[in-house]
């Protein structure tokens, strides 16, 4: 194995660990929270973690196996079942983080009737629809016995080893990829950019309430003025920022891999082992980010998982003065005997 081998099972190994520790802190704070529970997001993100979790602890462990050994994981049974999990949470994740984004156009840009048009009952439709959508590709791919190890990706996915039917192949690649990874980046731009725009507005409205508000108090402190000054900014830039990192990361962790594997197809040239396999680990990079991206970042989240550290150090505080009380009394009891 060379530096670069090394690397690369060393990044894997670490979205592992963190992937896996954040994800199960999210359904932790599901499980343990009504408030989060009965909110619809929580729908869509309880979805899009146990995609992530699953992912975490079957695919990237495989192709770490994969990446070690430079050949195929397992049987070829085992290497069809990985590739069509794969294939389908892989899909189910991209059309839940599309979920989430529509979740959040309708909460801003209709607020007046969000709770009629996204219930609870919708919201489980949504998900259905998208384990119908996200299933009916790797179901395809395996009666066409389109699934195997992909030794560019060290990883069992879609791949076909006959020369012959690469032009049908090709095309069902790009039709999944365009109603996968296209599909989920056209609805996040379009809901995102609505929301920007709502929210831009509404800081406008706000801005000129604050201007309004200075000029009228003469006698108000400079450092109070530069202080609401630098609160209009950084509320400008607040949306900005989260909208950008519910793109950027989108298109950051899934864009190199499509694109690779379009170009595989189209592009007659070999393509570097080492970039094939970061691009999967890019990829592989979403289900490690989105914890932090949709979820415990946020607010009630913070609050939720605070509250279970602090009860199990309480917990922990009880039981050590309890032993400590415990042995205490047994010492006074040896000491008298």
């Amino acid at each position: 194995m060379n530096s670069w081998d090394v690397s690369l099972a060393c990044l894997l190994v670490g979205m592992i660990a963190v992937s896996l520790l954040s994800n199960v802190v999210v359904l932790i704070c599901f499980l343990y929270s009504p408030d989060i529970r009965k909110q619809v997001p929580g729908l869509f993100i309880l979805n899009l973690t146990c995609c992530n979790l699953l992912m975490t602890v079957v695919n990237m462990p495989l192709t770490l196996a994969g990446m070690l050994n430079k050949q195929q994981p397992g049987g070829d049974r085992l290497c069809h079942i990985v590739g069509f999990l794969e294939t389908f949470l892989t899909t189910n994740s991209m059309l839940s983080m599309a979920a989430l984004s529509i979740d959040r156009w309708v909460a801003v840009v209709f607020p007046l009737s969000y709770h009629s048009k996204m219930r609870y009952k919708d919201a489980a439709l949504i998900v259905g629809y998208t384990w119908l959508h996200s299933i009916s590709f790797p179901i395809a791919a395996l009666s066409l016995s389109w699934l195997g190890f992909h030794h560019l990706y060290a990883s069992c996915t879609l791949y076909s080893k006959r020369h012959e039917e690469r032009v049908p192949f090709s095309v069902f690649t790009g039709v999944f990829h365009a109603l996968s990874f296209l599909l989920s980046f056209v609805v996040l731009c379009f809901t995102y950019l609505k929301v920007l725009k709502v929210a831009r507005f509404h800081c406008k409205r706000i801005d000129v309430i604050t201007m309004q508000t200075l000029v009228l108090l003469v006698d108000i402190h400079p450092s109070v003025r530069e202080r609401c000054l630098e609160e209009q900014k950084r509320r400008r830039q607040r949306a900005t920022k989260k909208i950008s990192t519910f793109i950027g990361t989108f298109l950051l962790c899934f864009a190199p891999y499509v694109i690779t594997r379009l170009v595989e197809l189209s592009y007659v040239g070999p393509i570097s082992y080492h970039w094939g396999v970061l691009s999967k680990c890019l990829a592989y990079s979403k289900a490690a980010s989105d914890p932090f991206v949709y979820s415990l970042l946020r607010h009630q989240y913070k609050k939720c998982w605070k509250d279970i550290l602090n009860r199990i150090l309480k917990r922990g505080s009880i039981n050590s003065s309890g032993l400590t009380g415990d042995s205490h009394s047994q010492n006074i009891l040896q000491i008298t005997e």
